[in-house]
């Protein structure tokens, strides 16, 4: 069964392809520790979500992965909102989304986070260390790509079918 830590560990692999990961830099990179993360990816290995290459360096599995994503993870990690706080914005308010869906009157969500910048309405990220790690290790791709599963866990039709496209054609760079 896979963890909460197992998806961030996959999303950053998405996020940075080419890139070569030790375990313990995909540790600091996602604020967890190295015992969650070489568990993780075994645990990815089993499911079929990660593969090794000749040189027996890990790499996703596309396909799967994307299969994964955009078809599986809402039933595995439901959408829980909460109060309205303090955090950083995901799904339909994060900056992918800015010139693609107007937002209207309602509040935003966000991941809670007490030095967040904006307000709104408390959405749990698939795992809590996910605002810790962009604020010390800024990445825009694991962001966007957190994003957009957050509006396929979340989001209305027409805001899946749109995050759902944009996530496939992220993907296809990574490969």
């Amino acid at each position: 069964m896979l963890k909460p830590q197992d998806c961030i560990i996959l999303i950053k692999l998405l996020a940075n392809p080419g890139v070569e990961w030790s375990q313990r830099q995909l540790a600091k990179a996602l604020c967890i520790s190295l015992a969650e993360t070489n568990a993780g990816i075994r645990r990815l290995g089993d499911a079929g979500l990660l593969r090794k290459d000749k040189d027996d360096r890990l790499f996703p599995n596309i396909n799967a992965a994307e299969e994964f994503l955009v078809s599986g993870i809402k039933f595995f990690f439901p959408v829980k909102l909460g109060e309205y706080t303090r955090g950083m914005p995901t799904a339909i308010a994060a900056p992918i989304f800015h010139d693609k869906i107007a937002l209207g009157n309602d509040p935003i969500p966000v991941w809670p986070d007490v030095i967040g910048k904006k307000r709104g309405v408390a959405l749990a990220p698939i795992h809590p260390s996910i605002p810790k790690a962009l604020r010390e290790n800024p990445d825009p791709s694991f962001y966007e790509l957190l994003a957009l599963i957050d509006v396929i866990r979340s989001g209305r039709p027409r805001e899946r079918n749109l995050a759902t496209a944009l996530l496939k054609e992220k993907l296809k760079y990574a490969k």
